[in-house]
């Protein structure tokens, strides 16, 4: 079960960063899901060193809180990005 909560966070986070951030980045519903769940991670790591103790606000354990999906959109804009600056380059 919480491999489902992973992708349905997932898929939050993904979609919202990617209506949030500027300009265009590609890729369809699986790069979105692929996105999410790796920037939940990064937002969950990232919560977790901010926060000590805090549990990263639920990011790390998957739980699907507004605070997770907070950390995990920014983790998947961080990551959007990163990918942007990597894109550019090699176009």
């Amino acid at each position: 079960m919480e491999f489902l909560a992973w992708i349905v966070l997932g898929l939050i986070a993904g979609a919202i960063a990617k209506a949030i951030y500027p300009g265009h980045q590609g890729g369809g519903i699986l790069a979105t899901i692929i996105l999410g769940i790796l920037g939940a991670l990064v937002g969950g790591w990232l919560g977790n060193a901010l926060f000590p103790g805090a549990g990263a606000a639920g990011a790390a354990a998957g739980a699907l809180t507004i605070p997770s999906i907070i950390f995990a959109v920014l983790g998947a804009i961080i990551l959007l990005f990163i990918w942007g600056l990597i894109a550019r380059r090699t176009a």
